[in-house]
């Protein structure tokens, strides 16, 4: 079994064999769900209601932001998108990769809405190819200033702290972080992509031939030189002009060796 170090912790990838019954599977990330954008959580929850997959895997991002396990009591909206995520877990299987948005999604928030946590990375055995899953923002190498960032929010201190904090105070906290991201964003000369070299050693390690991320909002393939590539998920946002809401579906073939990889409107 081949072993792909994570970045964020050191530890070999996780593996995942699909079993025989999924001859579909979908990839979404970067919905940035919340509760002023009522028609992007409109069009998911059409979505998950509809799709024929037999698996879903959500890499990251799926909200905005989230303040930890306890903000989905009550009637809030995290609450609504957890009843929308149980209800589609009980007719196929729901895995998680956090993203940098959602990355203090608990043990609660996966036993509630029925999904599985997945590391980042994670190997997904499929159809005869070994797929890498990750939200991607741990290879956005030449961003230094969120590589720190990241470290920090990632560490059991910082977490631990956050946590303990009022629910009102971290919804709060977290409009004040968002607010300056999204300033640092817009004042940046440039954008920040996946580092292609570290990108390419992570599949050779791996084992894998493609990488599925989301995060850089750039939905495209790359080659990584003759045999490797990188698939880059598209984020959702019904407002934009035109709108999105993409999924990257791969099906497996019957009698076809290759499985059938492409993009389809979920709205």
């Amino acid at each position: 079994m081949h072993a792909q170090p994570s970045p964020a912790s050191g530890e070999p990838a996780q593996e995942l064999a699909a079993p025989a019954d999924w001859h579909t599977i979908d990839f979404i990330s970067d919905l940035h769900l919340h509760d002023s954008a009522p028609e992007t959580f409109l069009a998911w929850q059409r979505y998950m209601q509809q799709t024929p997959a037999q698996a879903l895997f959500i890499l990251g991002d799926l909200f905005e932001v989230w303040v930890g396990d306890d903000s989905f009591e009550g009637d809030s909206f995290e609450a609504l998108c957890v009843q929308t995520l149980r209800k589609a877990a009980q007719r196929m299987d729901l895995f998680f990769i956090c993203g940098n948005r959602d990355f203090l999604a608990g043990p609660d928030f996966g036993i509630t809405c029925g999904l599985r946590r997945l590391g980042d990375p994670t190997v997904l055995d499929f159809a005869g190819q070994r797929w890498l899953l990750s939200h991607g923002d741990a290879l956005c190498l030449a961003d230094t200033e969120y590589q720190g960032f990241r470290a920090l929010v990632r560490s059991p201190a910082w977490q631990q702290d956050f946590l303990g904090r009022p629910l009102a105070t971290r919804r709060q906290m977290a409009r004040e972080l968002r607010e300056r991201s999204d300033a640092r964003r817009h004042s940046q000369l440039q954008s920040f992509d996946v580092d292609p070299i570290a990108a390419a050693a992570w599949l050779q390690a791996a084992g894998a031939n493609c990488l599925i991320h989301g995060h850089t909002h750039r939905p495209a393939e790359h080659r990584l030189g003759e045999s490797l590539r990188r698939v880059v998920l598209s984020d959702w946002d019904m407002r934009a002009a035109p709108a999105r809401a993409e999924v990257l579906r791969i099906e497996r073939a019957t009698g076809a060796a290759v499985p059938t990889v492409r993009r389809v409107a979920a709205a």
